[in-house]
């Protein structure tokens, strides 16, 4: 499902808009980025939670020359599922 049909499908369940439907979707994207940015966490008991990871510079190799080259340190978002979440896809 991509969000074109995440948005179609949330206006039907909520009995709204297509337009009213995809503000709600980007105002839920815009509050996780802004929890995360700000270095914290977004929990959701039972569902998942949001948080930051942090990666250590490194040294890695360029897979077509071989060279060495040194990766810079990142933050990547990351997210895992909770029991409820998890047991709903088995």
């Amino acid at each position: 499902m991509n969000k074109t049909e995440f948005v179609a499908w949330m206006a039907q369940r909520m009995e709204t808009t297509k337009s009213e439907a995809s503000r709600w979707v980007d105002g839920w994207w815009e509050g996780v980025s802004e929890a995360l940015s700000n270095g914290g966490r977004l929990d959701f008991i039972g569902h998942g939670s949001f948080k930051v990871t942090s990666r250590q510079a490194r040294t890695g190799r360029n897979p077509q020359t071989g060279e060495v080259i040194q990766i810079a340190a990142s933050k990547s978002p990351t997210f895992k599922a909770g029991k409820r979440l998890k047991d709903s896809v088995q």
